[in-house]
C-alpha cells in the first residue's frame, strides 16, 4: 500500500515528478505493487489466527454502537467506549479500506489494459481510480495520525503484542 502511495504521489504531484524522473518506471511500480496488493491478504488466509482476526473485523455487535455513539459525541471517557481485539473504528477502517482496494483493482486494471473496455469505461475508471485513490491518502493520514498519538499501539504494529494494561483499558471486551 505504501509503495502505491508513494508512487501515485510521483506520478500526480508534479513537483514529485521532476524530483524522482523516469516516469515509465514509476508507472510499472505502481501497476506490480497494486497488483501485489492483495498478495499478503491471500497468504494470510493460510494462517488460522489471521483467519480469527478477520472472523472479529467481520462482526458488528452492540459494544461497537456504543462504540461509535460515544466516539461520535467524542466521550473520553474510556467506559463508554467498549471494544473487543478491534474497535468500530477499526472494524469500519479494514472494511473501507478492503473495499477501497478492490476497487482500486479493478480499475486500475481496467486503465491498464485498454484493449477490454470502451473508452468511456477506461475514462470513468480513471476518474474513481484517481478520485479514490486521494480518499484513501487522506484516510491513511488521519489513520497513520491516530497510530503516532499512541506509542503502545505503534508498538503492537511492530512487535504484535501489547501490555496487558493497555489492553485492558483500550480494549476492555478483548479476551487474548
Amino acid at each position: 500500500m505504501g509503495v502505491c502511495v508513494v508512487t501515485a504521489a510521483c506520478l500526480y504531484v508534479p513537483q514529485l515528478a521532476v524530483l524522482v524522473g523516469r516516469r515509465e518506471l514509476v508507472v510499472r511500480v505502481h501497476e506490480c505493487a497494486g497488483l501485489a496488493l492483495p498478495v499478503p491478504v491471500l497468504l494470510g488466509l493460510a494462517s488460522r489466527a489471521f483467519r480469527a482476526d478477520l472472523r472479529f473485523l467481520n462482526r458488528f455487535g452492540p459494544h461497537d454502537r456504543m462504540w461509535l455513539r460515544a466516539a461520535l459525541v467524542r466521550d473520553k471517557r474510556r467506559s463508554s467506549r467498549p471494544a473487543g481485539k478491534f474497535n468500530a473504528g477499526q472494524k469500519i477502517y479494514a472494511a473501507w479500506i478492503a473495499g477501497a482496494a478492490l476497487v482500486m483493482l479493478g480499475t486500475g486494471l481496467m486503465m491498464w489494459f485498454t484493449h477490454l473496455a470502451p473508452l468511456v469505461w477506461r475514462t470513468s475508471a480513471t476518474f474513481v481510480h484517481d478520485w479514490l485513490a486521494l480518499t484513501i491518502g487522506v484516510v491513511l493520514a488521519g489513520h497513520i495520525g491516530m497510530a503516532l498519538g499512541d506509542p503502545e499501539a505503534r508498538r503492537g504494529l511492530r512487535t504484535g503484542s501489547v501490555s496487558r494494561e493497555w489492553a485492558k483499558r483500550e480494549h476492555p471486551l478483548w479476551r487474548p
